[in-house]
């Protein structure tokens, strides 16, 4: 950190942080950061996230850290020997979460419960666990408990369901025009899932639901489809708040995110004039949201090094896998 940064997150007092592949080149640089995030703050409990799924969406890579497949692998492998995909999902998360807990980081954006739609844009494409809704819970949930059984906190992304988009977010807003009893088939993992820790809400339109705001922005759909028909209690974060697919300043996407219904938002590029921009339109974190923080990072542990069993782990996961010709 900067000696500004520093001094801007000490007054500041965020909620946590996200990292990127700039923000780590090597295991001890890594967990010295963490480390002094978390003197910063003296909560040993610090929300310090990632995206962290394997294939292309890992932040963490060789030859520092180990590689990890995408979710289409696991699909793959669903095909032949169900059983066989859901332990290796657990095993392998559980071994990714020992790589995190030694770093320092206590979430990890992982894993994404959007239904692969076929012609839709590939943006989530081979992230996703299949095209089946059961199926993708199942994975899904394999990956939350080997994440939790290695000291970190996983999250459903990216509710209600980012299988149907035909553009890219980060570029353009997508608007999904689906019935809502063919978007069941959407929400069906997440309504599967709902007791998760945290949530992400994806920026789609859904004019089903509601003509004019997209989920991050709507209170309707966040009132109505993610707290009320999908049953989500836990701590609701937006996906990026820069992303093309918004309008307005950030800090105004911001206020918007957090009046529709946000616990969190989150701001990944590290401009410090959007950051403190964030910090002046929102009010200090609410008692119910802070109580759902708390309770996503109860069971989280940081530990000292990689535990001797990622490598067991990492065997298991492969040789499980070799049963559709997979590989990490």
């Amino acid at each position: 950190m900067t000696a500004d940064e520093r001094a801007f997150f000490r007054d500041a007092d965020p909620a946590g942080y996200i990292l990127f592949g700039r923000n780590c080149e090597n295991p001890e640089q890594l967990r010295a950061l963490t480390d002094d995030l978390r003197e910063l703050h003296g909560r040993d409990r610090l929300l310090i996230s990632i995206d962290q799924e394997g294939g292309r969406v890992a932040r963490l890579r060789p030859p520092h850290w180990a590689a990890y497949p995408s979710g289409e692998v696991f699909d793959r492998l669903y095909d032949v020997a169900p059983a066989s995909a859901i332990e290796a999902a657990r095993v392998g998360a559980k071994a990714m979460a020992l790589e995190l807990s030694a770093m320092g980081i206590t979430v990890d954006y992982h894993p994404p419960l959007d239904v692969r739609q076929a012609g839709a844009h590939d943006v989530i494409g081979d992230r996703s666990l299949g095209s089946n809704p059961m199926q993708v819970a199942a994975i899904g949930r394999a990956i939350l408990d080997g994440l939790a059984a290695g000291g970190v906190t996983g999250c459903i992304k990216h509710v209600p369901g980012h299988g149907r988009s035909m553009v890219d977010t980060h570029k353009e807003m997508p608007t999904v025009h689906a019935s809502a009893e063919e978007l069941e088939h959407d929400i069906a993992p997440f309504r599967s899932l709902n007791s998760a820790l945290i949530g992400m809400t994806g920026h789609l339109k859904f004019p089903v639901w509601d003509t004019e705001h997209p989920v991050t922005l709507s209170p309707t759909i966040i009132r109505d489809i993610i707290r009320g028909e999908i049953g989500f209690d836990g701590l609701l974060l937006t996906d990026d708040i820069d992303m093309e697919a918004l309008t307005d300043t950030i800090p105004q996407r911001s206020a918007r995110a957090h009046a529709a219904g946000c616990d969190i938002v989150l701001n990944c590029w590290a401009k410090v004039d959007d950051m403190a921009g964030i910090c002046e339109a929102l009010p200090a974190i609410s008692e119910e949201s802070m109580q759902r923080l708390d309770h996503a990072l109860a069971n989280t542990r940081v530990a000292d090094t990689i535990a001797d069993e990622r490598d067991e782990l990492l065997a298991k996961r492969d040789a499980l896998l070799a049963l559709a010709g997979a590989a990490a």
